[in-house]
């Protein structure tokens, strides 16, 4: 995997996917039951470690990525997270310079102690040939959970934010992109040998903001690691991010690029350099429905990529309900192209 991220074709592809730890495991649900919270979990090493290495034992994926939470971040930084067992993430919203000045001027970086243990262990238990990946949540993205308080369907409170009170979201964007560069240079010291960024509500924003609240604050975060950290590589992932991709590829932020499900390889990819990285892309729920569906999404991605430095993904997290034995076929099907 590191290869295709230094700009390598590779073939087979390396192959991970997003969520490979979580509840579509049935190993995953009876070690959850263990922790108590969510967030007991995340910062239980040694249970995290396990989770971690649970889709690696099973299906011998090419990556693992540490089990963890985007929103560690505003959690170590004051704020009150919390997960509500059907719901989701709960938040204090953020959304007054008195909330504001609650939160710690910089990252507490000991409160997050646990993670870095996790992978320091996952360095010394995971096989040799498997990348060890950390990650975390883009700035607008983590800001729209810490303004609303909860997910909403399109970002409705940060945009309004970011529209009434440009100067109140653009503190807390800087904020985040320096609690989230520091958090990753120290993943990277703890044992990570790439990092994913993901921007998983890239979709709402317009592009009147995408510059000022996505794609600038991600290059910020991509250049002060990689100045603090050259050999760390960098894949990035904008949900929605559709045309703006081009401008991701064009400016080098990142060594790799995640594609979503909405974007066909085999148009998108003869427009970018061959030498930039790409991820992706299955539709979650043809990996669900399994078949004709599944096989024909996979083959379809095969045949685009080719000749070209990529990793076989889902174009988004693996979805609970995932039958064991689709993540097999799939599996099967990329390597055996």
């Amino acid at each position: 995997m590191l290869r295709v991220l230094n700009g390598e074709p590779v073939w087979p592809l390396p192959i991970w996917i997003m969520r490979q730890a979580g509840r579509y495991l049935p190993e995953y649900r009876e070690t959850r039951k263990q922790a108590g919270s969510f967030l007991d979990l995340c910062y239980n090493p040694r249970l995290a470690e396990e989770v971690t290495l649970q889709p690696i034992r099973r299906f011998g994926f090419d990556a693992s990525i540490l089990f963890s939470d985007i929103l560690v971040i505003p959690h170590a930084l004051g704020q009150d997270v919390r997960f509500v067992e059907n719901e989701g993430p709960k938040l204090d919203p953020v959304t007054t310079e008195k909330d504001f000045s609650r939160l710690a001027d910089e990252l507490p970086l000991e409160r997050l102690d646990p993670v870095f243990e996790t992978l320091d262990r996952l360095s010394k238990s995971l096989p040799k040939e498997t990348t060890l990946l950390g990650f975390c949540g883009a700035p607008w993205t983590v800001a729209s959970y810490m303004i609303a308080g909860k997910g909403t369907p399109d970002q409705a409170p940060a945009r309004l934010t970011a529209y009434r009170d440009p100067a109140f979201m653009d503190a807390l964007i800087d904020k985040l992109v320096r609690a989230s560069t520091a958090y990753l240079i120290r993943q990277i010291d703890a044992g990570a040998e790439a990092v994913q960024i993901f921007e998983s509500f890239g979709s709402a924003l317009p592009p009147a903001l995408f510059d000022r609240l996505s794609l600038n604050p991600i290059r910020r975060m991509v250049e002060g690691l990689k100045q603090a950290r050259p050999q760390a590589k960098v894949i990035v992932f904008v949900r929605g991010g559709g045309a703006n991709l081009h401008r991701f590829a064009s400016a080098g932020i990142g060594d790799g690029l995640a594609l979503d499900w909405t974007l066909d390889p085999a148009v998108v990819l003869p427009t970018m350099p061959d030498t930039v990285a790409t991820q992706g892309n299955l539709d979650p729920l043809a990996l669900i429905a399994g078949g004709a569906a599944l096989t024909d999404g996979v083959d379809h991605i095969l045949g685009a990529v080719r000749g070209r430095p990529h990793i076989f993904n889902l174009g988004h997290g693996i979805l609970p309900e995932t039958p064991i034995e689709h993540v097999a076929q799939m599996i099967a099907r990329v390597r055996g192209a």
